[in-house]
């Protein structure tokens, strides 16, 4: 079977750190992350220098036909170009690279988020309460289609 040499297609099991490489994993466990998804891997590549790339949120992979996890298809000149790159191999480090960077400093960012509570105060909060009816008080609910 023969592929279209002007595109390279990234799928999100390529950075997927709890992936095995035979079960499809191709960077480094160093330049992956934990459940990567399309948008994640979509700005890593723009962060690379990566301009030219098209998203298809559908696909699946053929070695993992039941999961939709999509794939960035980017143009192969443009890709080695601007990762100053030889080989397909060498792209995606640098893409894994730059997620994983971009992963810390979201972590750095949720770090200073406050906490959620715990305890009595913490399911105080978490209660669902019915909003107060909105009806004037001089009017009755209806039951069965009485006014």
């Amino acid at each position: 079977m023969t592929g279209d040499q002007s595109r390279m297609t990234l799928w999100t099991g390529y950075f997927d750190q709890r992936a095995t490489r035979k079960s499809g994993r191709r960077v480094p466990k160093s330049a992956s992350v934990v459940r990567p998804n399309l948008d994640q891997i979509a700005l890593a590549a723009r962060a690379s220098g990566i301009t030219k790339m098209r998203r298809d949120q559908d696909a699946s992979h053929p070695m993992r036909p039941y999961s939709k996890e999509g794939r960035l298809i980017i143009s192969t000149k443009d890709a080695l170009e601007s990762t100053k790159s030889d080989t397909k191999e060498q792209v995606l480090r640098v893409i894994g690279k730059s997620l994983k960077n971009l992963e810390t400093e979201g972590k750095d960012l949720n770090i200073k988020k406050p906490k959620r509570s715990f305890g009595r105060d913490g399911a105080r909060k978490a209660k669902q309460r019915k909003s107060p009816s909105r009806r004037p008080s001089n009017q009755r609910k209806k039951k069965f289609g009485r006014k």
